[in-house]
């Protein structure tokens, strides 16, 4: 039974893996494409759907003008790609944004992107798995009234996936990633032909109405649902920061590997994003949210319709007509693809969540590797929260989208501010010619990139806000703060453990106190040890709580010819810890230059009831000599027949359990603990 649990995590997790076959799991461009990419290319499903949707608050008449939203999300995409190109090159070591706005910005900046980022990869999960459920209920609608439970299982599915090790996962999500990208592709070229041919494609929802909310808008407020749409369809550039952070996870030359990867990404994201938006334009395919200011109406019948296909399932519908397959492809591979684009956020949290523990902004578990050479904690981290986050907002997709968009901007905006900053160091070095030309070529890049990103951020701010941004605005300063905190903490305790040559002096003397509520088994094996250990003065302690009884001790004591001398303590109010406190303190006084020890019989036990039935006053005694300065306690463990049963049970591994001391056994027990001899 002891080994049910481990033989549980290798079915789920496999086999352990050693340090040394770290380089095993690197990722060759092929794999890393689908692993890092998918996110940016997931956002296919969404994008164009959320331009509509922010279109639709005007009326159908605004949707006119989705062609050029879609256009400047194109130019944007392409902008963030050309200056991510040199981020990848310039910085390797998987700090990404994180990285670059510290080097150059300072820590403050490298904070307040690092808290974007990790509030943009749960967002990521949260949204694409909630988008990947919706995009699945048009294809079985029996699912639809349990979208949030199918969400949170894929999630959980996930978190298994990514703590069996990148590599395995790569592999999983590469054939399907690249299914997507043939489905969406053949479907847009299959749509082009049949237009050529003169078909006339005309989705489901074409001969609805859209009526919003603020019709026949004008002047300032045409100008902001334009923003609103802009910033709605700027969700198809998260995910590009993905490759940044993962650029360890690449194979030699990672750099150039990693800017080949984000070319390839741009290229096939820009290709599917703009023929999806285009053919939901030219099949007349609709899309209303209530919540959003949008409704659906049916012409013939002046009612609203409540819900209607995600617009590339329309899509998809509409281009393949009766061919039924093309259509269950399409869906189904658009559905897979934005569960596994959530696996982007569960390589680059991880990653990031790693490089900010080194750094001393989060706790050093999250540096920690697992059997699987993942980052376990991160991992687990990142699945609660977006779990939460889906459980929170019914896995819509809609209610979710608004949060989406502010962190990913705030940090490509200071990221490429930084890495202009970066190239003026560089060129007020550099004195080839040829050298300095590509480095000014490179900082051109990146300050166009600064400029379009921070106008972005601007209109993400002004037009999301209200719609739930302002969650993110408060995450991120929460986040911020407690990071800071982490690293004020960290530098104090390192500053207070800096050795110094009082340090390394011996103590002048050790007075050694065994700790005695009855002459027993355990009571003998501690004064033994004690003995053992030869301090310079050694004396057994006890608390009069029952004067007869402590006659009693006093007397076996006597008769048993003990070679340690009984110090009994009056306790009139009948307490343990406080006169044993208070006669530790005054041997500290009278000798401030000794070392105090205190020995403490314990039991080992086998049932966690059984803790329950030892008095814990030993324990609690001991937890207050611990604050002692110059005060040693020492456990004396005696095993209770009960605790056999688990001497020949072995810990499971876990995270970092390199990096701790060996437990034994009886530590390592269900239920089972250390308790007071104390009765």
């Amino acid at each position: 039974m002891s080994k049910v649990p481990d033989l549980t995590k290798r079915l789920l997790l496999g086999r352990a893996l050693s340090s040394s076959q770290q380089h095993e799991q690197l990722l060759p461009k092929r794999i890393a494409l689908p692993v890092f990419a998918s996110d940016a290319l997931s956002s296919v499903a969404y994008a164009p759907q959320e331009i509509l949707l922010a279109l639709g608050a005007g009326g159908l008449v605004m949707y006119r003008y989705t062609p050029w939203v879609a256009a400047a999300v194109v130019v944007i995409l392409l902008t963030v790609v050309a200056s991510y190109r040199q981020n990848v090159r310039a910085y390797q070591s998987g700090g990404g944004d994180f990285e670059v706005a510290t080097t150059n910005l300072g820590d403050n900046w490298g904070v307040v992107v690092a808290s974007a980022l990790l509030v943009d990869y749960v967002m990521t999960v949260a949204v694409s798995v909630s988008s990947g459920v919706e995009n699945l209920g048009a294809l079985l609608e029996f699912m639809q009234p349990h979208e949030v439970g199918v969400a949170l299982v894929i999630v959980v599915l996930l978190t298994i996936g990514n703590l069996r090790g990148l590599k395995e996962a790569g592999v999983a999500f590469a054939v399907p990633t690249y299914l997507f990208m043939f489905a969406i592709i053949s479907m847009l070229l299959w749509g082009l032909t049949r237009l050529a041919v003169g078909t006339d494609l005309q989705a489901e929802t074409a001969h609805f109405e859209v009526r919003g909310d603020e019709m026949d808008v004008a002047g300032f407020a045409l100008v902001f649902l334009l923003l609103r749409a802009f910033s709605s369809g700027c969700a198809a550039l998260t995910g590009v920061e993905a490759i940044s952070n993962g650029v360890p996870a690449f194979k030699k030359p990672k750099g150039e590997n990693a800017a080949i990867t984000l070319l390839a990404l741009g290229t096939v994201a820009m290709t599917m994003f703009g023929g999806v938006t285009a053919f939901a334009y030219i099949t007349d395919a609709k899309f209303a949210e209530p919540d959003q200011g949008s409704h659906l109406v049916d012409p013939s019948t002046g009612k609203e319709v409540a819900e209607a296909d995600p617009v590339i399932a329309q899509v998809a519908h509409t281009v393949f007509s009766n061919f039924t397959p093309g259509f269950a492809l399409v869906t189904a591979m658009t559905a897979l693809i934005l569960f596994l684009a959530a696996n982007t956020a569960f390589n680059g949290f991880p990653v990031l969540g790693s490089v900010l523990a080194q750094n001393r902004y989060l706790p050093r578990q999250l540096h920690t590797r697992g059997d699987r050479l993942a980052f376990s904690n991160g991992i687990i981290i990142l699945a609660t929260m977006a779990g939460l986050l889906i459980y929170a907002y019914d896995a819509s997709v809609s209610r979710l989208i608004p949060l989406y968009t502010v962190g990913v901007f705030v940090s490509f905006t200071v990221s490429q501010v930084g890495m202009v900053r970066h190239w003026n160091r560089l060129l007020a070095a550099e004195q080839d010619p040829v050298r300095r030309r590509r480095m000014r070529t490179s900082r051109g890049i990146n300050a166009f990139g600064a400029t379009l990103t921070g106008i972005v951020l601007v209109v993400v701010l002004i037009t999301k806000f209200a719609l739930g941004a302002y969650i993110v605005c408060i995450a991120m300063p929460v986040l911020f703060v407690l990071m800071k905190g982490i690293r004020r903490h960290y530098d104090r305790v390192a500053d207070e453990l800096v050795p110094s040559g009082e340090d390394v002096a011996l103590p002048a003397r050790n007075h050694g106190i065994v700790l005695v509520s009855k002459i027993h088994k355990p009571t003998l094996r501690a004064l033994a040890y004690a003995r053992a250990t030869r301090p310079s003065t050694l004396e057994a302690v006890t608390v009069a709580v029952d004067a007869q009884e402590s006659q009693r001790l006093q007397e076996e004591w006597d008769a048993l010819d003990i070679p340690v001398p009984l110090k009994i303590l009056d306790s009139p109010y009948r307490e343990i810890t406080r006169p044993v406190l208070s006669y530790v303190k005054s041997v500290r006084r009278k000798s401030p230059r000794d070392v105090v020890t205190v020995f403490i019989p314990e039991y080992v036990v086998g049932h966690w009831w059984e803790q329950l039935l030892h008095n814990q006053s030993a324990l609690r005694l001991k937890g207050r000599l611990l604050f002692q300065p110059g005060v040693m306690v020492t456990s004396v463990a005696w095993q209770l027949h009960s605790s056999d049963r688990l001497k020949g049970r072995t810990e499971p591994p876990g995270p970092g359990a390199s990096r701790r001391p060996p437990r034994t056994a009886a530590d390592a027990r269900q239920g089972g603990g250390i308790v007071s001899d104390r009765d």
